[in-house]
């Protein structure tokens, strides 16, 4: 039989939790929450159950939700861009590729961010590798 594990911690980020989460833990919450929710946590774990205060599981669910939005939501042309980028070209490669301005590419790109939920470039680059490496496109 497996310990169950509750994290009690003076961290209050998402962060902390996930990492413990993670690593094993069955549970986290925050020394400020003590009070009110310890023994709902202890009991939650004991079932077997993960334990999180609601603020960490909206976030959580937020993350979920922010992750399953699907590239099928591009039109063709943002998916030709987002191929492109997770091919490691720059704007200006693909607006020359394309025969489109920087503009118009800086624009596909913004609009593709929003669209799957991502929170800046860093992670459209991500997303967008990932993605071509998953479906077999080569650089």
């Amino acid at each position: 039989m497996h310990p169950k594990i509750l994290v009690v911690s003076a961290y209050e980020g998402s962060r902390f939790a996930e990492r413990a989460i993670r690593a094993g833990a069955h549970g986290y919450i925050n020394k400020q929450e003590l009070q009110g929710s310890m023994i709902e946590a202890i009991r939650t774990v004991l079932r077997g159950e993960i334990y999180l205060s609601a603020d960490l599981t909206q976030h959580f669910l937020a993350r979920v939700r922010s992750e399953t939005v699907s590239e099928e939501a591009l039109t063709e042309r943002e998916l030709q861009v987002f191929e492109l980028i997770g091919r490691g070209n720059s704007t200006r490669a693909i607006a020359e590729q394309l025969g489109l301005s920087v503009h118009t590419i800086e624009s596909h790109r913004e609009k593709i961010r929003i669209k799957l939920n991502l929170r800046n470039g860093t992670e459209l680059i991500h997303r967008a590798t990932r993605w071509t490496l998953e479906n077999g496109y080569q650089s």
